[in-house]
């Protein structure tokens, strides 16, 4: 039925960020016209990036947020690396939107749109056949209802559109991709490579792939190296929504974009199995409205998609849409990392470097690759990512000294330091999730998330065996002065990798999304961010969000043209 005043769409789009973004541009691109709604406030790109070159002291507090405002308003934003003062009006305000932590979750949120694409770290790795097998391997979580095979295509394409720099290894657990050259090792890190790829032939030392130009693409120009990536990237070097996806859905003219606005249900008809829409909270206003739509794709993000559908609540579905196998909200996962080791390296004073490279270093997974490789004590296993560097004059904030004789000392660059941080995969485990509190409500009236997501054996094994990598692995490059960290204390959520909640699965009995992330119960609904991952695997997860994003809207626009959504 057709009310007067009611909207539709061809395509609701929820979220604006990594999923987000691509279910915008490929809906779009394939002639649907489309609504995207995203709670957080619109930013243009370039025009709003509004400290992306101020140097430090041309910033109020010179970089740092107040400790009274860190506190009261960020008080988990502020535990990421990318929260300072000149990022904090990217984040989500944890005041304004809380949530209640049955064991520590730091669950970290952007609130703008593009969200979490203006201030990812950019580094983009397939996952490959084996992470995709992995479960039904070794028997932890439900199989994947798709293989690498399905997923190469789109990686692909992804690449391609995205423009993805790195080396090419010829590794069958990282495959190769669609690359852009390489950036450089520095002088360090490229003698650090000879050593241990000599000490342990089973292990590469290679540049980081990473979604960041080093040749122009469609307009957008090759990285020049500034630095600071997560203040915005006026130049359009890094991937982000809004420096590509974006322009590329408003070019069609199918799309409308809506900010300031909260979802908060999924609309569903019993009699025809179907979601007809959405409903929202205008957060400038107050008003609620409803939109309409042949089909739906939720990227909200891991947990918040998690939310919307958990709250939303029909006579077929009373503990959340498409939850009939009582799963939602199950299987969390993060990556879990802060644990490795740092090094000095003695020389090299002659050898210096250009720039701030926005990429590191990245040693891919060497355990329980192959029988040769397994590990007695955990499944699964992690990769590095790291860098050598120089001392710059920040170091003068622990010499001693002042004067003249301090700061000429400090024009001279400090000693070479390297470091080597890990990234492990977690188990997906029903006992680590999320659910609606019955008590506590945000703003809005709105019941709020409450988690239930801890460290398991094979983590805490996993860690052991990181810092005892990471420091054989410096000493064979010829460090010296070599510690070992494990900040065991950081709650999951930290890695900013956040997965499951309504993981993917050939069984609707144990899973929410088949293997074109549609729901199982509810067939023109589409699951395509973080909450769709049955494992985590140990690379970061965007690049295949992507991938799985642009396949799902292309499988949902075939459905829709062949009569079957």
């Amino acid at each position: 039925m057709h009310y007067q005043n009611r909207q539709e769409f061809d395509a609701i789009v929820v979220g604006s960020g990594m999923s987000g973004g691509w279910a915008m541009k490929e809906l779009c691109e394939k002639g649907l016209r489309t609504l995207v709604l995203e709670r957080g406030r619109m930013v243009r790109h370039g025009i709003d990036y509004i400290t992306e070159h101020k140097p430090a002291w041309e910033l109020a507090n010179r970089g740092r947020v107040s400790p009274q405002i860190a506190r009261t308003d960020y008080s988990i934003q502020r535990k990421t690396y990318a929260f300072s003062e000149a990022t904090r009006h990217f984040f989500m305000r944890d005041s304004e939107h809380p949530y209640v932590q049955e064991e520590p979750y730091t669950w970290i949120q952007a609130n703008v749109v593009g969200g979490r694409s203006l201030l990812w770290a950019r580094q983009s790795y397939r996952w490959s056949p084996m992470d995709f097998e992995a479960n039904l391997r070794d028997g932890h979580g439900v199989d994947w209802p798709l293989r690498y095979a399905d997923l190469a295509p789109w990686y692909d394409y992804v690449e391609s559109t995205i423009g993805v720099s790195g080396q090419s290894e010829g590794l069958p657990h990282l495959p190769d991709g669609i690359f852009q050259p390489p950036m450089e090792m520095n002088a360090v890190e490229k003698v650090a490579k000879v050593r241990i790829e000599a000490r342990f032939p089973e292990r590469t030392v290679t540049i980081g792939r990473t979604a960041t130009l080093t040749r122009s693409l469609n307009g957008r120009a090759a990285c020049h190296y500034c630095g600071p990536c997560e203040r915005g990237c006026s130049t359009g070097s890094y991937y982000s929504t809004l420096s590509v996806a974006l322009p590329a859905a408003q070019a069609t003219g199918n799309l409308t974009l809506r900010p300031h606005s909260l979802v908060y249900n999924v609309l569903y008809d019993d009699t025809m199995n179907r979601a007809t829409g959405v409903e929202i909270i205008d957060m400038e206003t107050g008003e609620r409205r409803s939109f309409y739509a042949r089909i739906i794709f939720l990227c909200a993000s891991s947990m918040n998609t998690a939310r919307i559908m958990l709250l939303s609540h029909s006579t077929s579905f009373p503990t959340g849409i498409a939850n009939s196998s009582g799963v939602l909200g199950h299987y969390l996962m993060d990556h879990h990392y802060h644990a490795g080791a740092n090094a000095t390296f003695e020389g090299f004073a002659d050898r210096y470097y250009q720039g701030n490279r926005p990429n590191g270093i990245y040693i891919p997974r060497f355990r329980n690759i192959s029988p040769e490789t397994k590990h007695a004590d955990f499944v699964r296993g992690y990769g590095f990512q790291g860098a050598a560097s120089r001392q710059g004059w920040g170091r003068g904030n622990r010499l001693r000294g002042f004067g003249a004789e301090l700061k000429h000392e400090l024009r001279t660059p400090g000693r070479w330091t390297m470091g080597l941080g890990a990234f492990g995969e977690t188990l997906p485990h029903y006992d680590n999730y999320c659910e609606l509190d019955p008590g506590v409500k945000d703003g809005w009236g709105l019941p709020v998330l409450r988690f239930h997501v801890t460290r398991d054996d094979n983590d805490r094994a996993m860690r052991k065996d990181m810092m005892a990598t990471a420091a054989e692995m410096l000493e064979a490059a010829g460090a010296s002065e070599i510690s070992t960290y494990d900040i065991s204390q950081d709650a999951p959520g930290l890695g900013n990798h956040e997965m499951g909640a309504a993981r993917m699965g050939r069984d609707p009995a144990t899973s929410i999304l088949n293997g074109w992330n549609q729901c199982h119960d509810v067939p023109n609904l589409f699951v395509t961010d973080g909450a769709c991952m049955t494992s985590s695997a140990c690379q970061n997860p965007s690049l295949t969000y992507m991938a799985l994003t642009a396949r799902a809207c292309d499988y949902a626009v075939r459905q829709l043209a062949n009569g079957d959504l």
